[in-house]
């Protein structure tokens, strides 16, 4: 069965800096999939490459078969693939309902727009609580959420979700991992990119450890989550 996603060779480089150095690895319909490692490893870079934000060096990029590499951020949108940056990137000024308006942003179905914004506020109450709130006075991970429920509105057949629970309270934290569980659960495909080693591996079908722009080991979340190499890099653990 081919895959959803499929990336081979994937090289990306900042003028001679080369950030990706040949990545090849796939996500099956229905996974979760996630890219671990330290910052710098490439994590960020590879995925605003899937997204059409930069041009790699070389490689291939398969989204349901169809070649991603040249093709413009918004059509690759349209196509099934959303991506909820790092650092979240909503739109200070406007209300909760108006960012999530904007995910929808190149849907014409104006009644399933609603419909989904009414689900994003099922998953996250408290964003309907505030929705003509301005998102610049929601707490951290009440724009992390935003930002999640944002990329949803496009009805991805794959989410990327780039560092959700970076600086938030472990209680936000585990609201955030335990959505990303409900959103697989309904079927969503997910690639996660995530510094909490221990949370992504957990909720992950397959891992992927990068350093220095290459990945270096491969396995199921819960091989990885009991590989000695990986207890003892990136869970803390002597």
């Amino acid at each position: 069965m081919t895959a959803l996603l499929e990336v081979h060779g994937l090289r990306v480089a900042y003028g001679k800096i080369e950030a990706v150095k040949g990545i090849t690895f796939t996500v099956e319909e229905g996974q979760v999939v996630t890219l671990i490692g330290t910052n710098g490893a490439g994590k960020t870079t590879t995925l605003r490459t899937l997204s059409g934000l930069i041009t790699p060096l070389d490689g291939t990029v398969l989204f349901a078969g169809q070649p991603l590499i040249g093709v413009p951020a918004h059509r690759i949108v349209a196509l099934g693939l959303a991506h909820s940056p790092e650092g979240r990137h909503i739109f200070p000024r406007l209300t909760i309902t108006e960012n999530l308006r904007l995910g929808a942003f190149l849907r014409k179905d104006t009644t399933a727009v609603k419909q989904d914004i009414e689900r994003v506020y099922e998953l996250f109450p408290v964003l309907g609580e505030r929705a003509s709130q301005p998102s610049g006075t929601l707490s951290g991970g009440e724009q992390q959420m935003l930002a999640m429920g944002r990329a949803l509105m496009s009805r991805p057949r794959l989410l990327m979700l780039d560092e959700p629970s970076m600086g938030l309270s472990p209680i936000m934290m585990q609201k955030i991992m335990t959505t990303v569980a409900e959103l697989r659960s309904s079927g969503t495909t997910i690639l996660l990119v995530e510094q909490n080693a221990r949370a992504a591996l957990s909720l992950a079908d397959q891992g992927h450890v990068m350093e220095t722009g290459r990945i270096v080991l491969s396995g199921t979340g819960a091989g990885l989550l009991h590989d000695e190499s990986v207890r003892k890099a990136y869970l803390g653990e002597d």
